[in-house]
């Protein structure tokens, strides 16, 4: 997964009943785009540190 500074990550629920979680990606540490990422969350505003896993996706807004 490769990503930058301003994509769109949203994370799935894996579980019934668990929501989507959607984030605004503000940080990328390594220079090929891969992760981990800091995420800033869009229903607290809440950052964090993102290692994705399978039931994560990137939108692209190029």
């Amino acid at each position: 997964m490769k990503a930058k500074i301003g994509d769109t990550i949203i994370v799935e629920g894996a579980h019934v009943g668990d929501h989507r979680r959607i984030g605004v990606i503000v940080a990328v540490p390594h220079e090929d785009g891969s992760p981990p990422y800091t995420v800033r969350w869009e229903d607290d505003q809440h950052e964090g540190l993102l290692y994705p896993g399978p039931d994560t996706r990137i939108k692209s807004d190029n």
